[in-house]
């Protein structure tokens, strides 16, 4: 195992140190050279939808969509794409971090942001707009937009709380994505930014406490249409399309899309001991892994358990109707059960419970998303288990009922465990794709181990050291793991006795 660890660590260090290499600069120097380009967007934007106009055009334009901004930035970097489309502050902070990339001059499209409140929540929505409407009265929005926006580093908070504010009214919970400097962002632990001070200081004036929800981008107006949240802040374009499905607030502030490019310049490489620091010290960043893996470790444990104990009982009355022909009706249920969910992806069966069945709940996400995987997993452990039970010789059920064993005494004392003991690989290897499904989490906005490094790369624009970090730290899991299931195998093998002649 030492060995092992040693290798891993070798060959990150070696990666590290070969990474960084230059790209040339962009052929795209105005929007007259999109045509025919690579076009990075990120997935729901108003920059995905603009640049959509030129995909599938006869100059072969493509459009590569990403979950993250972060993302489209490291294609760039790396050739894969051409441009990047993106709002013009947090393009302005890419920037400031990456001194190969530029700006052009040229602004590609203007655009208003607000706030995004769900249809028929009309009380809401004027609640809102009467706040903000005082916020930009006084001054508030203006001072807390000046302090963020700013060319050196912003220090602090820009909106205090005033005293005495009890808040009786309950919770506002906002659901924004936490990857969009400087409008929201990490910082201490801490989403800051203007879209966050600002909702603070609506939430105050509507003495309510605010509660800020990190998603994918993707999923914000999903949350607000679903009840998960009231308001959705996240530099929310007004656009037709999402007028459709969701309402907003007066617009609270203007700003552009712009196009990023490579200049041709050589980006510096930072060095391993800064890359860490940055990554890991500054500002504690190291504690969104500590509880990105407890929340990781909780969820699967949770889940396995749901899932063993579903995979047995439909494993049961599945080989029970297949030895007997009894329980009819409860097989047809197992069986719809393992139709929908080994034919859906987890993802979406995730989504469902969370946005769909607990949409009007306040259940904790650890608890929705261990319910999912379980629910999930016991699919899988029902067909693994059967197959075991199957695999058995039928001798051993004549031989129970030849003494006087009724069928559900020769499963519980003499199939089951061996069945166990049989597939103990098999449902082993169930846990560890279990683990890792976990890393689809971030959709609902928990903070499990996946989406802790992406938090890291959202704060310091480097990808390679927390993804790396991210994979070595399920990889080293996944190892415990399967040492532990062989130690396991080994002492339930000390039963066995070989005779030999």
């Amino acid at each position: 195992m030492k060995k092992k660890l040693g290798l891993i660590i070798t060959l990150l260090v070696l990666t590290l140190v070969g990474c960084g290499s230059n790209v040339g600069a962009s052929d795209v120097h105005s929007v007259d050279d999109l045509e025919g380009k690579k076009i990075g967007v990120q997935i729901g934007t108003v920059g995905d939808t603009y640049a959509s106009d030129y995909e599938g055009d006869e100059a072969g334009t493509v459009v590569e969509r990403y979950s993250k901004g972060n993302d489209a930035i490291s294609s760039l970097k790396n050739g894969k794409v051409d441009c990047v489309i993106i709002d013009e502050q947090p393009a302005k902070e890419f920037i400031k971090r990456n001194s190969d990339l530029s700006i052009l001059d040229e602004e590609f499209t203007l655009e208003e942001y607000a706030i995004v409140i769900a249809k028929g929540n009309d009380s809401l929505e004027e609640d809102v707009n009467k706040a903000l409407a005082e916020l930009i009265a006084d001054g508030t929005l203006d001072m807390i937009i000046d302090h963020y926006i700013t060319d050196g580093e912003v220090e602090g908070l820009a909106y205090t709380s005033p005293e005495g504010l009890d808040y009786a009214n309950g919770e506002l919970v906002m659901a924004t994505n936490a990857a969009f400097p400087p409008y929201e962002y990490y910082a201490n632990n801490s989403i800051v930014g203007i879209d966050a001070e600002m909702a603070r200081a609506i939430a105050d004036k509507l003495n309510k406490k605010l509660v800020i929800e990190d998603m994918e981008f993707d999923s914000i107006i999903t949350a607000v249409q679903g009840g998960k949240a009231d308001l959705g802040v996240a530099g929310m374009t007004i656009t037709e399309d999402r007028l459709k499905n969701i309402n907003f607030s007066d617009p609270y502030t203007t700003s552009k899309q712009v196009i990023i490019v490579r200049n041709g310049e050589s980006g510096a490489v930072a060095s391993i001991k800064d890359s860490i620091y940055q990554c890991f010290i500054e500002d504690n960043r190291y504690q969104y892994l500590v509880q990105g893996l407890w929340n990781t470790i909780l969820i699967s444990l949770i889940a396995v358990l749901i899932g063993v104990v579903i995979g047995f009982f439909v494993a049961v009355v599945r080989a029970t109707h297949d030895k007997t022909g009894n329980l009819k009706l409860l097989n047809a249920l197992c069986h719809v059960y393992l139709t929908i969910i080994r034919g859906t992806p987890a993802m979406i069966q995730l989504l469902i419970i969370y946005y769909v069945i607990f949409a009007s709940t306040n259940i904790s996400k650890v608890a929705v998303a261990a319910l999912a995987f379980g629910i999930n997993s016991g699919a899988y452990v029902a067909e693994i288990l059967r197959g075991g039970i199957m695999s058995l010789d039928q001798g051993q059920f004549e031989g129970a009922r030849s003494l006087g064993l009724t069928h559900g005494q020769t499963m519980r004392y003499i199939i089951l465990p061996q069945t166990f003991k049989n597939t103990l690989p098999a449902l082993a290897n169930e846990f560890i794709v279990l683990i890792k499904e976990t890393a689809i989490s971030g959709y609902i906005g928990l903070q499990d181990l996946t989406m802790a490094g992406n938090i890291i790369r959202s704060n310091t624009y480097q990808a390679f050291l927390p993804l790396i970090t991210v994979a070595v730290v399920y990889l080293i899991i996944v190892m415990f793991l399967s040492a532990g299931v062989q130690k396991l195998e080994k002492n339930l093998k000390k039963n066995e006795r070989h005779v030999y002649d």
